[in-house]
């Protein structure tokens, strides 16, 4: 009597998001679009934009105008779009916005009222998809994710040597 080799399971399942957990069907019709769009088009660009698109929003920081305006003035970037799958938010320290074309999920009222002043150009992922389907002219952007205050809290317990991490209160 020979035994079977016992097989390990526990590995089987892959964990990604296969859709956005969100119900927001403005946001489950993009994804039908990007969908389509990575399956029939040769770009990394789209299969990037869907897979943003069903991320949490811990995982879609918000990304400042002036980030933006940083990022957009780099030598070769002028006349792309600015692609962020997240929020842009104002900045008040920066005092002029330089023109920008941007598209993004959601916008703050003073990000959008000071890049539309600036003579820039605001724009959806649906008009995106009908401009530039395979994201050519597009410069793709992200928030920064370690920027979250929870993140100062990780790592190497605090009063440990050589430990930079925050304590979560701040003495006994």
């Amino acid at each position: 009597l020979k035994m079977g080799i016992d097989i390990n399971h526990k590995k089987d399942r892959k964990v990604r998001r296969t859709e956005p957990k969100s119900e927001d069907v403005y946001l489950r019709l993009l994804v039908k679009l990007y969908r389509f769009l990575a399956r029939r088009t040769n770009s990394r660009f789209n299969k990037v934009v869907l897979r943003r698109l069903f991320m949490s929003r811990i995982n879609r920081p918000p990304m400042s105008v002036s980030r933006l305006a940083k990022h957009m003035g780099r030598g070769g970037r002028e006349g792309k779009t600015a692609v962020v799958v997240g929020t842009i938010t104002d900045d008040a320290r920066m005092l002029t916005v330089p023109k920008l074309k941007v598209c993004a999920l959601r916008l703050t009222e003073g990000a959008r009222a000071r890049i539309l002043k600036a003579g820039g150009e605001i724009i959806t992922f649906d008009q995106l998809a009908l401009r530039s389907p395979t994201g050519e002219n597009t410069v793709l952007l992200q928030g920064p994710r370690k920027a979250r205050e929870a993140f100062k809290h990780f790592g190497k317990a605090p009063g440990q040597p050589n430990s930079h991490t925050k304590p979560y209160i701040r003495s006994k």
